[in-house]
């Protein structure tokens, strides 16, 4: 969130929830008025731990930040929806229900060494990309581990997100995802949502032509720490949008 703030990106703390409450709100929250979004809640479930989710309006110029601790969207908020051109989600443990790199290191019997990593990496102790090489090192995922993968654990999407998801499209509203996660598990997510791949600001691991494991590309935003806000900033710069919204788990 801090590098979406320094950017000049106005940003917006919407509530955190306590467990058993969906992601996202009912689709009776959802009202369209002159083919545009008018409003939406989104809320988290508790998991492993308890996180918030956040929304972040991408527009021109400004550093305000607002918090609010509501259950549902204030009046400015929902303000942003209707103004904004496109909207970016993050997708572990927002539009997924899962943190992919466990559910695959678990598939590989590395779960909870890794997700302890995890759990540092989401503390900011540890630069994600260190944090991210550390993890990938201590299970070294083969090129058939994680085709094995795909096949039998299909990903688990949040409750209410493909809802919203054609409810956005509906409206005209370009829908992005941007993830410190990898493609090649962020491609079926986005083949259930509707979404083209072209619109997936990822990592992407990367492998021998013997299936061997050999790293993730480092060239790419988001295998560095701060890399989704300079992902949305290339999104918002490249495809000319005014106003854009980010919707997290609250590491950007």
């Amino acid at each position: 969130m801090e590098g979406l703030v320094s950017s000049g990106i106005n940003t917006i703390r919407v509530f955190g929830v306590t467990k058993h409450q969906s992601r996202f709100l009912h689709s009776s929250m959802l009202h369209l008025r002159s083919n545009r979004v008018c409003g939406t809640g989104i809320g988290v479930e508790e998991k492993k731990k308890r996180k918030q989710c956040f929304v972040m309006a991408a527009s021109v110029g400004g550093s305000k930040v607002g918090h609010f601790e509501n259950t549902l969207p204030s009046k400015e908020v929902l303000e942003l929806w209707r103004k904004g051109d496109a909207v970016c989600f993050d997708v572990d443990s927002t539009v997924c229900l899962d943190e992919g790199i466990d559910e695959l290191a678990e598939f590989c019997g590395a779960g909870k060494a890794v997700a302890e990593w995890t759990a540092r990496a989401m503390g900011g102790s540890v630069p994600f990309e260190e944090a991210l090489a550390a993890r990938l090192s201590l299970f070294n995922p083969s090129w058939s581990q994680l085709q094995n993968f795909l096949q039998q654990k299909p990903p688990r999407i949040s409750p209410g997100i493909e809802e919203l998801v054609q409810k956005l499209k509906a409206n005209g509203i370009d829908v992005y995802l941007v993830s410190g996660g990898f493609r090649q598990m962020i491609i079926p997510v986005a083949s259930i949502l509707g979404i083209p791949e072209q619109n997936i600001f990822a990592n992407n691991l990367l492998f021998k032509s013997s299936g061997e494991f050999l790293g993730f590309d480092e060239k790419e935003p988001t295998s560095r720490s701060g890399g989704k806000a300079v992902a949305v900033q290339q999104i918002k710069k490249t495809r000319g949008f005014k106003t854009l919204t980010m919707v997290g788990d609250g590491r950007f």
